[in-house]
């Protein structure tokens, strides 16, 4: 993929705000296990950088997806995880389907003022008993005359305690389920909506919620593209958030290994730094020979995905590499600290926590697996 000077400047651009806005703040916010998702959201919105894909009629840059990936890499400069997924969530998880398929009325009330940072999004498809099974979902929205009148809940909502909006997933009927459910914009300050904070092992500086729908009405209008096809919907969805995921992994890992090898340079054992052992130098080579890896399969599906491909093969592979490779760098960079990177407050440690969500959140290694194997016709009885 050709890389611009204005990749280059939004790169900078991303790159010293998360160095004077962002990581300054990381201890206070892991500790208070929230951060100031409107006050941080206007502050990007100033910059123009929650609505780089989206049309400058709508305040946006009106730039193609490499761009925002660009800036999903450099916000890999974030000594943590959770405030990166927080605004990959807004701008990419969110709102691409209201973007693409709301309504103009839509995209002025909600679209706009997210890319401003006026308003804070968020997403809601997996609940209680089905989080990667999307099509179980039990969540209802039932037509009362110009409204829809939702009940159910939803788990594990990033920005949900603090969200204006949610791009709700829900059946609007009781056919086929791949075929009976709509994507519906909701209000958050609805009646009969209520929030419960979720405490996690990593992530902390990131607010999850369960949200809860007892009888909330919402107006038809509020309606996403058609009636039945939010299924389809929130599969293209799935996609910008897959590959904003593998992005948003290769310039952390990159600053693990980094990190690691001045460590193991300044650290000393028996008489030698521990860099100097085969067993280490060969192995961060080899950790770094995989991010490489990782990048070109993830610029690679993210040029496939603005020349109008379908990605899906591609961005369910980059989604699974980075997983596990997050997985795999932050365990073996962890050992070569020792009892350092035992302790809480390490970027290692850090990473440890944090990372482990990337298997699960956006579809589990398992789902990707499996559509993998659907492409590849590997499935039982599957020709």
């Amino acid at each position: 993929m050709k890389f611009t000077p204005e990749h280059e400047q939004i790169a900078d651009t991303v790159r010293k705000f998360v160095a004077k806005e962002i990581n300054p703040f990381v201890p206070e916010w892991e500790a208070a296990g929230m951060f100031p998702a409107h006050a941080l959201f206007k502050k990007m919105g100033d910059l123009g950088l929650l609505g780089i894909k989206y049309p400058a009629e709508y305040g946006g840059m009106g730039l193609d997806f490499s761009y925002s990936m660009v800036m999903a890499e450099a916000l890999g400069d974030c000594n943590c995880g959770g405030v990166p997924m927080a605004i990959g969530v807004q701008t990419d998880m969110c709102t691409p389907a209201l973007a693409r398929f709301g309504s103009e009325e839509l995209r002025r009330e909600f679209l706009a003022p997210s890319i401003a940072g006026d308003m804070v999004g968020c997403i809601g498809v997996s609940e209680v008993g089905g989080g990667s099974d999307v099509a179980a979902l039990k969540t209802t929205a039932r037509k009362d005359g110009d409204d829809y009148v939702i009940n159910g809940s939803k788990m594990w909502i990033t920005n949900g305690m603090q969200a204006d909006w949610c791009c709700l997933l829900a059946n609007t009927s009781e056919g086929p389920v791949h075929k009976n459910k709509s994507l519906i914009i909701v209000p958050m300050d609805a009646a009969g909506i209520t929030r419960q904070k979720i405490e996690k092992i990593g992530m902390h500086s990131s607010d999850t919620a369960q949200l809860f729908f007892d009888n909330v009405r919402v107006p038809r209008r509020n309606l996403v593209g058609q009636e039945g096809i939010g299924f389809m919907l929130q599969m293209l969805q799935f996609q910008e958030e897959r590959l904003y995921g593998a992005a948003g992994t290769l310039r952390s890992l990159d600053r693990l290994i980094d990190q690691t090898i001045e460590y193991t340079r300044q650290r000393q054992t028996f008489g030698r730094p521990i860099l100097e052992n085969q067993v280490v130098h060969f192995r961060l080579a080899e950790l770094r020979t995989e991010v490489e890896a990782l990048r070109s399969l993830t610029y690679r599906a993210v040029e496939s995905y603005i020349s109008g491909k379908d990605v899906t093969r591609l961005a369910s592979m980059a989604k699974l590499k980075a997983g596990r490779l997050s997985r795999e760098v932050a365990d073996s960079c962890l050992q070569y600290w020792g009892g350092m990177g035992f302790t809480a407050d390490n970027p290692i440690s850090q990473a440890y926590r944090d990372s482990r969500l990337i298997s699960i959140g956006g579809g589990a290694d398992e789902i990707m697996l499996g559509i993998i194997c659907k492409f590849e016709g590997t499935l039982p009885g599957k020709a």
